[in-house]
């Protein structure tokens, strides 16, 4: 539930950038190939399902999927670091790095706009 005009403007920033870090996995997990004797299924899984599990608070704006986006986000960060790090800034950890960075901000931000009023 958005409590402010200012808060649909960083709902949809996140909701933007909630798309582009599902995007950017999927493009990651095969390009430039796939990893061999890997599933794919299973791959996609671990890197999706948790992000999909957020997509339905992140879509109808509810603040505690907001909180749990951000706690889900920090895992995926940590890893796009320690991957553009083992792979000396390669563009596909580092992009993922840029927008999980970007999606917690805004998801913080979104919540310190979109408080409830009380009294």
């Amino acid at each position: 539930m958005l409590h402010n005009p200012k808060a649909r403007t960083t709902a949809r920033a996140t909701q933007f950038l909630y798309l582009a870090v599902l995007a950017t996995l999927l493009i990651t997990t095969f390009y430039p190939e796939p990893i061999a004797g890997v599933s794919i299924t299973l791959m996609l899984s671990v890197k999706l399902l948790p992000l999909l599990a957020l997509g339905l608070p992140v879509f109808r704006g509810n603040n505690r999927g907001y909180i749990w986006l951000g706690f889900a986000v920090i895992f995926y960060f940590t890893q796009a670091v320690v991957s553009a790090w083992l792979t000396q800034g390669a563009p596909g950890p580092v992009i993922l790095m840029i927008l999980t960075f970007l999606l917690f901000s805004v998801a913080m931000v979104h919540l310190k706009v979109n408080r409830p009023v009380t009294g």
